[in-house]
Formats: structure tokens, C-alpha cells, sequence
């Protein structure tokens, strides 16, 4: 039997994030100027290549919303309409996925971040189930797969027939200019019926209490000291995003962007808040090190609101350059699940799965299982 999906493309979808804007509301124009490249329907095509073989059939719009990337994948597909503007926005998301619900499908899939599962949720709410696939700068909600390719390995659960359940996952987005401005203000939005899937679907972020901060303040200390201790004369340290590394710039007494991403060099900030291709410029001829820290609650370290760190960084770097801090806390509310990498080049994602060490204190060092559980298998069940 035919498994009918719906698909709903945003072509702009985390353009922003490769050059420093977080996000793409507004600012899709200005992203073009300073050299992003969309993302979107590569992402798609990379969830979609997960159900080559299967009897699944696309209902989607037009040209980027959804059926260049249907038909390029090879599989059956029926355009029902196409975007009123060029480039769509978010009432063609709306539209499309009015017109997908009244088609019947079985499944909405759709691309994007936050943004556009808030479209979703204001277009169709909870009558029929969705998978989202990551493209978005900033994606909070918990209607997402971890990864395209694990979002297209939930669909393929689906159009095969097995015995999947249902649950509510919250919506969540932030207001992208007190983002740009430094300041994080989510808002709950409603909430979608996804796949029940913990090792392929991402959790919503977590968000500590004030009293739970307090408590880590003593252990960011600790974990800053060894930070300070690993720094070397000469070497350019990349500091990712997140208060875990705000806590390191502040004990280095240093400036920082909050929710971007900021280069030091011999104890002083050489440049702040830079975009994927200043990076590749500051790091190409010069030794440098990255340190980050992974999203608490969904596990990521790439790929979640920090696309300055691109895969052509990433593979320069080499793993042994890349120091991944996190308070012990942070990984037991990853509850056994592995650190996630969704990088945007697949077959990079695969080559850095494995145990890892994390920085959870001063010379205090766990190992601990990092890429996307499909990955690594033997790993989690050592962990376990």
C-alpha cells in the first residue's frame, strides 16, 4: 500500500547561520549579500535518499518548496500547487500545508527551523503527524529528527509499515533580534504529533533553572581553569557558542558573543562574532584549536546554532583539535544518548562518531559516545 507523504520545503531555511546573522527571518537578502549559500533542499535530498526502494509518493508545491527535490530523489510526485511569491514565505508554507492536509497524506514532512514549525502549527496544528528534517539556525522544537538522514530513516520506519507511536512534542521559537542582540527569549507555542522515536528524533532544549545554574557556576569555573591551562602561546582558540564557554571567556576575562562565535589568540579576542568564511580565512595558515559545548537536553555540538563551524573548518581542525566542554549534569540529562553531530556533510558526521573525551572539570575528563546512534551501535550498548 502507498504511504502518501506530504512535503513542505523553506528554501531559505537557516541561511543565516554560516554568516553570523542566527537566523533567517528578515534577513534572507542580507544573507545572500554576504555569501550563504541555501541549504535547505540539499538537506531534504538527504533525508529523502532513505527511502529509495520503498512504495511512498510526494504531494508537495512547486520548484524549491518541495518537488525539484522529489523528483531528483527518483521518487513518484504530485505538484498540488505552487508558492504566490519568489521566494516563498511563510503564507506559502501555510498554504502549502493547508493543501497537503486536505489531499489526505499520511505524513507531513517539511524543512526548516522554528520558524516554520510555528507555520505549521498555525496552519494545520495536530490533525495529522509530521516529521521535520533540520535546516533551520535555531531549532528549540522537538518535531525534528537529529540529523536529514535520521529524519529520513524515521520516514522510512513509517512508509514500511512498522509500528510506530505517537506523541505531542512542543513547538518552540525565539525572537531572533533579541537573539542577535545576545539575549535568548523562547516561547512555548503549541505542540505537533511526531514519531515516538528517541534514538532518530531530537528532544525539545532544555532550558536550566536559575537555582540548577547556581549550582554549575562552581563547576564552569573548574572546567574554565582547564581551558586557561590547555592555551598556548601562538595557537588561535575558536570559542563556540553557549553559556558554558561565555562562563570560559569570562574567567579569561575576556568579551564575548553569547550565541555566536569568537576567535582568541595569546589572551585576547582578535575577532568577535565571525561568520564560516572569516573563520576559514583566521585558521587556514595558522595553528588553532576549537572548543564547544553541546546543547543541553538534545545532545548537539554541530549543527544547532553555530553553522560558522563548517565542515570545511571541521575537517581542517581534525578531531584531536576540537575540545568539547560540558558539565557532568549536562551529559546525564542526555539520559544515555549519544553527542550528535549534524554537520551538514554526511560522510564527515560518520568519520567523527566514536568515544570522545569531554571536559566536565579541571583535569577531569569522561569518554563519552558522540555521532548518531545508527553510527555507533557497539558504543552504546559499552555505555550503557
Amino acid at each position: 500500500m502507498t504511504f502518501n507523504v506530504g512535503l513542505v520545503i523553506n528554501p531559505l531555511a537557516g541561511l543565516g547561520g554560516s554568516v553570523g546573522l542566527k537566523g533567517s527571518d528578515n534577513v534572507a537578502n542580507q544573507a545572500l549579500a554576504l555569501g550563504a549559500v541555501p541549504k535547505a533542499n540539499v538537506r531534504c535530498l538527504e533525508a529523502l535518499s532513505q527511502l529509495s526502494g520503498l512504495d511512498v509518493c510526494i504531494y508537495t508545491f512547486a520548484f524549491d518548496m518541495g518537488a525539484d527535490c522529489a523528483l531528483k530523489a527518483g521518487i513518484p510526485t504530485h505538484v498540488i500547487g505552487q508558492a504566490k511569491t519568489s521566494p516563498s514565505t511563510a503564507a506559502d508554507t501555510m498554504d502549502a500545508a493547508q493543501a497537503l492536509l486536505n489531499k489526505g497524506v499520511d505524513l507531513l514532512v517539511f524543512v526548516g527551523g522554528d520558524g516554520t514549525a510555528r507555520d505549521l502549527l498555525q496552519a494545520i496544528g495536530d490533525q495529522v503527524p509530521v516529521v521535520g528534517i533540520p535546516a533551520g539556525v535555531k531549532i528549540h522544537s522537538g518535531v525534528y529528527g537529529i540529523t536529514p538522514t535520521a529524519a529520513g530513516q524515521v520516514i522510512a520506519q513509517l512508509a514500511r509499515g512498522e509500528l510506530v507511536s505517537l506523541r505531542a512534542q512542543e513547538v518552540r521559537d525565539i525572537d531572533e533580534q533579541e537573539f542577535r542582540e545576545g539575549r535568548v527569549k523562547a516561547r512555548y507555542y503549541g505542540q505537533l504529533q511526531v514519531p515516538e522515536s528517541h534514538t532518530y528524533m531530537q528532544a525539545t532544549k532544555d532550558s536550566a533553572s536559575v537555582g540548577a545554574k547556581e549550582i554549575e557556576a562552581l563547576v564552569l569555573d573548574d572546567i574554565a581553569a582547564h581551558v586557561e591551562q590547555l592555551m598556548e602561546p601562538g595557537v588561535r582558540y575558536i570559542m563556540g557558542s553557549g553559556s558554558t564557554l561565555a562562563a570560559v571567556m569570562c574567567h579569561l576575562g575576556l568579551e564575548n558573543t553569547l550565541l555566536g562565535v569568537d576567535v582568541v589568540e595569546d589572551g585576547k579576542v582578535i575577532a568577535g562574532d565571525v561568520t564560516a568564511q572569516q573563520l576559514l580565512d583566521l585558521c587556514e595558515y595558522h595553528q588553532s584549536q576549537l572548543f564547544i559545548t553541546l546543547i543541553g537536553g538534545q545532545g548537539h555540538i554541530l549543527g544547532r546554532g553555530n553553522q560558522q563551524l563548517s565542515p570545511k573548518l571541521i575537517k581542517h581542525l581534525g578531531l584531536n583539535n576540537i575540545h568539547i566542554l560540558a558539565t557532568k549534569t549536562k551529559l546525564k540529562g542526555l539520559n544515555g544518548r549519544p553527542l550528535l553531530v549534524d554537520s551538514g556533510d554526511a560522510k564527515l558526521d560518520q568519520q567523527l562518531a566514536g568515544l570522545v573525551p569531554v571536559i566536565c572539570g579541571f583535569h577531569d575528563l569522561v569518554l563519552y559516545p558522540l555521532g548518531n546512534p545508527a553510527m555507533l551501535p557497539d558504543l552504546l550498548t559499552q555505555s550503557t
